[in-house]
């Protein structure tokens, strides 16, 4: 199964803005991957809906090396290049060569 790590912006977002990211990763096959630097952010934040949507979905939870959930991800990209990005941060999607998911239109989730 393809999978797809996904990024704190991503998560914040697409759960403000009341998108089902995970029925919709589950549709296109793809298993979602959640760095534990980025559980660890959305806990720092205080981004309670986001942990909530996490704590009601079934995910990969996994152990990646780098100090912040930036660092681990391109680590991350760079070992496992079929891997997705799911993010919207503009300087991880430049430092990255895989292939993205990202929110279009505020509603919909697109490849690119």
């Amino acid at each position: 199964m393809r999978q797809a790590i996904l990024d704190t912006s991503f998560i914040i977002t697409a759960s403000k803005q009341k998108i089902d990211f995970f029925r919709w990763l589950e549709e296109e096959g793809i298993e979602p991957v959640i760095p534990e630097q980025t559980i660890n952010e959305l806990e720092g934040l205080g981004a309670k809906l986001a942990l909530k949507i996490l704590r009601m979905n079934k995910f990969k939870p996994i152990k990646i090396q780098g100090k912040d959930a930036d660092a681990a991800i391109i680590n991350f990209a760079k070992k496992n290049p079929d891997t997705f990005i799911a993010t919207l941060d503009q300087e991880l999607k430049r430092k990255i060569k895989n292939r993205k998911i990202i929110i279009r239109g505020k509603k919909k989730l697109e490849v690119i």
